[in-house]
């Protein structure tokens, strides 16, 4: 398994200033280096303290690259949707050269009205302007004299400089939340996977990933390419009770950030989200304590949180997980705490030199199993 940190910022101007909030995530980045996790993610969103200190995961990860030497830079995620594919295919290709290639490319549809309705592109046309971004960044890095032709986009012939350092381009990964032709989608292109597993049921997700595997196999690709990623939201204290009641505490803060972010769903429909309508009394009917015991959060002591990956492998299999250590404005040395357990304390049992797949990718009947799993938990939460 690899282990990670997301710098999903849920604060604003009235709990710390933008200066405060990006001079300590970039000391989170470097002491993430320092501890040996494997990557630093973070996220796109806009106006809203769910998210919104981070409008553009690039410039943050480029300052993140002038600190560090070895860890992954990954976007969790960029929104295509917003940016024109040449600029955007660029601003990446960009910075990985200034990472000397260490950057890993998460795409996203978005899903906040607020912001479509900023850009002005309606939310009906999210799906297909995500895949045609991708695909246009992706031809953009692989291909010289590219001439695209698009329903949004048409451009070409062009030669993107610079190349970017990995070649033929940097790695793909898409995110998906509770739509299995999403996953499919992902295996079936050769990309990656990022899920938010406190939004589904485990059997759900354990369903998701495993179509997503079937795909890959399917569209005849290697199967040690495929990356599943994880993100949970992360305390972790000497005392396990400590840290369910602090742990507590943050959940609740950044819950009441996101219904403020979601609050447009009320009254916004779109064929390209359905079921968003009941995001709102979701988000409000979040049970923190349910989220933990099921296995939707790493919380506890070190000796419990280990319990816990051990949990999240033996359903998911030798994925990437990432540690959101900075949810609920927690305050700097909280997680520097978490880091720092995590670190010494969990992670050194779980990486392993090999890649193991699933037992349904090789053939199991986990997800025949998980066909008849139950819809979305009525307390689930998005976090990324």
């Amino acid at each position: 398994m690899k282990f990670g940190i997301n710098l999903f910022p849920t604060t604003g101007p009235a709990d710390k200033s933008a200066v405060a909030h990006f001079d300590d995530a970039l000391r989170l980045a470097v002491l993430a280096e320092e501890l040996g996790f494997h990557h630093v993610k973070t996220v796109e969103h806009y106006f809203f303290d769910y998210g919104g200190y981070s409008p553009d995961p690039v410039t943050f990860l480029a300052a993140a690259a002038a600190r560090t030497r070895r860890i992954r830079l990954i976007t969790g995620a960029v929104i295509p949707a917003f940016t024109h594919p040449v600029k955007l295919a660029g601003q990446l290709a960009m910075l990985d050269n200034l990472s000397h290639g260490r950057l890993d490319v998460g795409f996203a549809r978005g899903f906040l009205p607020d912001e479509f309705a900023a850009f002005e592109i309606p939310m009906d046309e999210s799906r297909e302007r995500f895949e045609e971004g991708v695909e246009a960044c992706e031809r953009l890095w692989s291909d010289e004299d590219v001439v695209f032709r698009g329903r949004f986009h048409t451009f070409g012939p062009v030669t993107l400089l610079p190349r970017p350092a990995q070649r033929p381009r940097p790695k793909v990964l898409v995110a998906a939340s509770i739509t299995p032709e999403s996953c499919e989608a992902a295996g079936r292109a050769g990309r990656g996977l990022m899920l938010v597993p406190s939004i589904n049921k485990p059997e759900r997700t354990r369903e998701m990933i495993d179509l997503y595997w079937s795909a890959r196999a399917e569209a005849g690709h290697d199967p040690a390419g495929g990356e599943i990623h994880l993100s949970y939201s992360s305390y972790l204290h000497e005392d396990g009770a400590t840290a369910r009641e602090r742990g507590r505490g943050y959940s609740a803060y950044t819950n009441s950030k996101m219904v403020e972010a979601v609050s447009a769903w009320a009254h916004t429909r779109s064929g390209d989200y359905d079921g968003y309508q009941r995001i709102v009394a979701k988000v409000n009917s979040a049970n923190f304590d349910k989220q933990v015991d099921e296995g939707k959060a790493l919380v506890g002591s070190p000796e419990q949180v280990r319990a816990q990956v051990r949990q999240i492998r033996e359903w998911y299999g030798d994925c990437t997980v990432s540690l959101q250590v900075i949810s609920g404005n927690m305050p700097y040395e909280e997680s520097v705490r978490t880091m720092r357990l995590f670190a010494q304390e969990v992670m050194p049992g779980f990486t392993a030199p090999e890649f193991t797949a699933p037992e349904s990718a090789t053939g199991g009947t986990a997800a025949a199993e998980a066909a008849g799993a139950e819809a979305p938990a009525g307390d689930a939460v998005l976090t990324g």
